[in-house]
């Protein structure tokens, strides 16, 4: 008699209420291709979701080119369209000097990458 179990990870990703139609630039490549997504890593045994990794999902903006997420913390612009801060100076649309490394207060961690 044989047994087989298999373990690993799983990630369900859909976007974030209030923010389904919004897209954004991705500060990792230029494109304007972020979405604002919840995103929850879960433990699998068996293909069954058992054990969420953690209490609560992320919420980011993730890009579907470069595969790059950002919490929507660092990102006031989204903030901004999604009513949660207020924004002053602040322009939407492409940076005049076209794409450039991403803007001041972004972290530089390795889950950002």
């Amino acid at each position: 008699m044989f047994f087989f179990f298999t373990c690993g990870t799983h990630t369900f990703t859909n976007r974030l209420a209030g923010a389904e139609n919004l897209t954004v630039q991705c500060q990792n490549c230029g494109n304007f291709s972020g979405h604002v997504v919840k995103r929850w890593e879960w433990f699998t045994f068996c293909f069954v979701p058992l054990i969420p990794f953690s209490l609560k999902p992320y919420k980011e903006v993730g890009c579907h080119i470069c595969n790059f997420y950002q919490d929507i913390k660092y990102r006031p612009d989204v903030q901004a369209q999604l009513g949660g801060g207020q924004q002053q100076g602040y322009a939407m649309g492409p940076p005049q000097g076209g794409h450039g490394p991403p803007p001041a207060g972004v972290p530089n961690h390795p889950q950002y990458k």
